[in-house]
């Protein structure tokens, strides 16, 4: 039950990072901070996955002490109505009514945050879709408790922790690689951004560009990066081409926030 409602309230700390981020993102550039605040929200996202990857390791070497020391916990009885009832009851009530809404709320995340293309919002989502397993580990052990098998309720704590160190350890691999500029992913990281090849099929497409690489990531929501361009013979006002051509790029998707355009004499590997 412990390692359940710590899983619970560690369950906030997606939505507060987003909540976080989501005052800070949209802030103008200053002097200090010339490429604006958008990677607020990736800090935000490292942030709350180091907690959750700690907190699980946490819970984990808890639970692991608890089976090697051999406890046996014991759940007593409650008086309600002039009745006496086994407080394991009410535990397994509290937990299909704390883990069956989120499994409807992360379903209903998890499509914003494809729209919004953001992986804070969809960690969110997953671990809100997750909740279901957590419930139903600590039901059985609390069931196993009632049972006689004293160590069925550090085997559940132990199943939780595993969960929430896999969230943990997932969220902040995927943190680390955005904050070093990997190529942008999808949403729920399966699979590299097909944004990019788009914006180098439509650069390929026209007639004054010979060759065309683009490079891009990921700063929060947005995509920032440059289009590097070979040209063919003398198109003429280079200048008014080039301002043509971004303003095309960033018309293509909305999340292409900041591309420059960059003509060279050549393209190298």
């Amino acid at each position: 039950m412990k390692a359940a409602w710590i899983e619970d309230v560690l369950s906030l700390l997606p939505p507060l990072a987003f909540l976080v981020a989501a005052r800070f993102r949209d802030r103008p550039p200053m002097d200090r901070f010339p490429y604006g605040y958008h990677r607020s929200v990736g800090v935000a996202y490292l942030t709350a996955s180091a907690a959750l990857l700690a907190m699980g390791g946490f819970i984990l070497y808890d639970s692991a002490t608890v089976l090697v020391r051999f406890e046996h916990p014991s759940i007593g009885l409650i008086e309600l109505f002039g009745q006496q009832i086994w407080l394991g009851w009410l535990m397994i009530g509290a937990l299909l009514y704390s883990g069956l809404p989120p499994v409807l709320l992360g379903r209903a995340k998890q499509r914003l945050a494809a729209q919004l293309h953001d992986k804070v919002l969809y960690a969110d989502a997953e671990m809100n879709r997750a909740d279901w397993a957590t419930a139903g580990a600590a039901i059985l052990g609390v069931i196993g408790i009632g049972a006689g098998l004293w160590w069925a309720d550090a085997v559940a704590a132990i199943v939780i922790s595993l969960d929430i160190v896999h969230d943990g350890y997932g969220n902040v691999r995927t943190a680390v690689h955005d904050l070093m500029d990997r190529r942008p992913t999808t949403y729920d990281h399966a699979k590299p951004l097909p944004l990019v090849d788009q914006v180098e099929e439509h650069l390929r497409a026209i007639p004054w560009v010979a060759r065309a690489e683009v490079r891009l990531r990921e700063e929060g929501h947005v995509l920032v990066g440059e289009a590097y361009v070979v040209l063919v013979g003398s198109p003429g006002d280079v200048l008014q081409l080039v301002e043509r051509t971004t303003r095309a790029i960033e018309d293509l998707d909305w999340r292409l926030h900041d591309v420059a355009v960059v003509v060279l004499p050549r393209l190298d590997s």
